[in-house]
């Protein structure tokens, strides 16, 4: 069967790339850099049901993607997890927060509605964090 991405993670994000074992996704968010590591995994709720050679490719890419995030946005903090509570397909939160976001210092989940980014910047975004994450930028 293939994978399915669940239909809240497709209204509210946009794809950046994928990485061997997860799609990169961007929230449409502008009030703060934050990406989705989804693993292509269908039926998995939680990181103990993946495979040992799937959590360990998971623990890489969020490696790479945290040290994307900083690369780019020179963060105070980044946030990582994976909640799940109203998404259950298995998916982990890098957000990159600095001191006087609009929800610092507590978290972004439920903190206002999101403020979507404009469509040039969107695109430039994407193009940053893609080609950081393939090692070209």
């Amino acid at each position: 069967m293939p994978f399915t991405l669940h239909p809240t993670l497709a209204r509210d994000t946009v794809e950046v790339t994928r990485l061997p074992l997860c799609r990169v996704l961007l929230m449409n968010d502008r009030r703060f850099p934050w990406l989705i590591l989804v693993p292509e995994r269908d039926s998995v709720r939680e990181i103990h049901q993946l495979s040992p050679a799937d959590r360990a490719a998971l623990i890489e890419e969020i490696a790479l993607g945290s040290g994307v995030m900083e690369r780019l946005f020179h963060p105070n903090k980044l946030n990582v997890g994976a909640l799940g509570n109203i998404v259950p397909q298995l998916h982990v939160h890098i957000v990159a927060r600095t001191a006087g976001d609009p929800a610092w210092p507590g978290p972004v989940w439920g903190s206002g509605a999101a403020v979507p980014y404009a469509e040039g910047e969107i695109a430039e975004i994407r193009a940053r964090l893609a080609a950081a994450l393939a090692g070209t930028g």
